[in-house]
């Protein structure tokens, strides 16, 4: 492995740089929708049902293609991947925001999360090898983390900002000029030859099986209220999708160069966090699908107050990534520091899950946002660190990359799951005349309440399965500092 001219410091943190911006593009992507979803409802005709897909399209192929994504970087050139994931992104994002049916829209996110998992896959990679040195990489991913924190509160108030003056359209078309940018930018400051690339083969029936297996069971579950929950439509597709995942296993026990090797969950560590990855990723996404919808169709606010409203939850995840968590995990060890996040993210949704029909930002909504936050910028990093604290040196990326799925995939299914009980829950009671408003909130005081529930189960489960050496968490701590 070789980096850049070890001389050449300058040129290595402005690459940096261009990197970061081309990952907090795809960052800002996650959490830039959350806000227009009531105009995209509007001006699409949406359901409230169907509207879930244009987050999940998104997600499913990212969390899909992350781990291809790494592995054609190896095949190809990292350089060359992360050159034609921006390209890739861009122009998808120029097809979301000029969509002018639902079929468009989401077809064009399902195209942006393929570019995007290859962005995010590549990128790390990158980084970790222009920077060599153990203090020089630590800094650099000190830099890293921030961005992935802190796009979260750049989207959703850039989401307000640019929904509220312009319209949703342009919170997809503002990544035009910032990915053209990054491209150009890249081109010059990227060494062609940052890694050397290794002759593998492809697993393409391992990201095929396990993709269509999560588009099928979210699809069957996003579907299930109109369906019906025991019709031949509904139990046809969960019976493909389990099918298909007993598929990918197979393929991944037979593969030379499997895709997530099953090996890896030998490890106990490994299998807890990736579980918890899991719950705690239905709990996120589901808080900022349904805080979104609450804020604007119960409490009546424009798509820039909801923005504000987010910030401070943003505010304080980014800040507490910056190294308060790394210190954290330093002193109490990674599992007390995880099972902390967790528990104030739960009590986070629990406020959340009492919200009243007319609820007052300063008493029913801030705590929520602080202590969401506060449990998300607390958990983040000792989840990563418990997925790769059992694993060799050498497999550590790819222990990042099959959580960072696990994540995804996680919001993806546990996003249709709550949304789908929200609505039927809101459709039974308007279908006994009860006012739109409140049976609504019924519906999102379900959804907050059992995200707590997966937030909680997920805390526990790290208390009594997850091990620790204070010698590894110490270090590993450090390194993250």
């Amino acid at each position: 492995m070789q980096a850049n001219h070890p001389t050449d410091t300058r040129s290595r943190w402005l690459a940096l740089i261009v990197l970061c911006f081309g990952v907090l593009m795809i960052v800002l992507d996650t959490t830039i929708v959350n806000v227009a979803l009531p105009s995209i409802r509007a001006d699409l005709g949406f359901s409230e049902i169907s509207l879930v897909w244009v987050v999940n399209a998104y997600m499913l192929t990212f969390g899909g293609f992350l781990l291809l994504g790494g592995r054609l970087g190896d095949i190809f050139g990292q350089r060359r991947l992360f050159l034609l994931g921006i390209a890739f992104f861009t122009l998808a994002s120029l097809s979301c925001g000029i969509a002018n049916s639902q079929a468009q829209l989401i077809w064009a996110r399902a195209l942006q999360g393929l570019g995007g998992a290859v962005v995010s896959a590549v990128a790390l990679s990158l980084i970790m090898n222009l920077f060599t040195g153990q203090a020089e990489r630590a800094k650099a991913m000190g830099v890293y983390g921030f961005v992935c924190a802190g796009g979260g509160s750049l989207g959703v108030l850039l989401g307000g900002v640019l929904t509220s003056s312009l319209s949703w359209h342009w919170i997809f078309l503002v990544n035009l000029p910032i990915g053209i940018a990054v491209y150009l930018l890249c081109v010059s400051l990227l060494p062609h030859q940052v890694t050397e690339a290794k002759p593998q083969r492809l697993d393409i029936a391992g990201a095929v099986t396990i993709t269509s297996s999560m588009m099928l069971a979210v699809y069957a579950i996003v579907n299930g209220n109109e369906a019906g929950w025991i019709s031949m439509q509904t139990m046809g597709m969960f019976a493909l999708a389990i099918m298909l995942f007993i598929g990918f296993i197979v393929v991944q026990m037979r593969v030379s160069t499997p895709l997530m090797p099953l090996s890896l969950f030998r490890h106990r560590n490994v299998s807890v966090a990736n579980v918890v990855a899991v719950l705690w990723a239905a709990a996120l996404f589901a808080w900022f699908f349904m805080s979104a919808l609450y804020l604007q169709f119960v409490l009546g606010y424009d798509a820039l107050k909801v923005g504000l409203a987010f910030l401070p939850a943003n505010l304080v995840m980014a800040l507490l990534s910056l190294g308060f968590s790394a210190r954290l995990v330093m002193r109490f060890g990674i599992r007390y520091s995880l099972v902390a996040g967790l528990a104030l993210a739960a009590l986070g949704l629990l406020w959340f899950a009492r919200v009243p029909l007319q609820g007052n930002f300063l008493v029913d909504i801030l705590p929520a946002m602080v202590l969401l936050g506060l449990g998300g910028g607390v958990a983040f990093n000792p989840l990563l660190l418990a997925a790769m604290n059992d694993v060799a040196p050498e497999d550590s990326g790819l222990a990042s990359g099959v959580v960072n799925t696990a994540f995804m995939m996680g919001g993806a299914v546990g996003l249709a799951v709550l949304a789908s009980l929200a609505a039927l829950v809101s459709q039974r009671l308007l279908a006994v005349d009860t006012a739109l408003p409140v049976a609504l909130l019924q519906g999102y005081r379900l959804a907050f309440l059992l995200g707590a529930v997966s937030a909680g189960i997920g805390a526990v489960l790290v208390l009594l399965l997850m091990r620790e050496s204070a010698s590894d968490s110490a270090r590993h701590a450090a390194v993250m500092h």
